[in-house]
């Protein structure tokens, strides 16, 4: 998993077997402890919202199953997500060269 965070603009990309994990229902959790332990959190919800809880430190970010779920049926795609929470700009993607690879390899196997 791979976290930018730009001023009020964050973006998650995650690899193919984050992406299933995720639908499967898990949280796919970030965390460092750089001065203060810093903890992200992404998870996946019933309904069409995107959502923003908790700290500074410690948040978790809620995004909406239906809209994740279809993006699975485009993969691989360059083309992520956007949601705006509360005015932060939160672009979801798969990475697209793990998505390729993966399917080469399966169509040669």
């Amino acid at each position: 998993m791979r976290i930018q965070l730009q001023e009020q603009s964050l973006r998650l990309r995650v690899d193919e077997d984050e992406f299933k994990a995720l639908l499967e229902g898990s949280v796919l959790d970030a965390a460092t402890a750089v001065g203060r332990a810093f903890r992200l959190a992404f998870r996946l919800a019933p309904g069409d919202v995107a959502a923003i809880a908790g700290t500074a430190t410690a948040c978790t970010i809620t995004l909406p199953r239906q809209d994740i779920a279809a993006l699975a049926s485009r993969l691989p795609s360059r083309d992520g997500l956007s949601f705006d929470i509360d005015g932060l700009a939160v672009l979801f993607d798969v990475d697209v060269r793990d998505s390729v690879r993966r399917r080469r390899q399966r169509d040669r196997g």
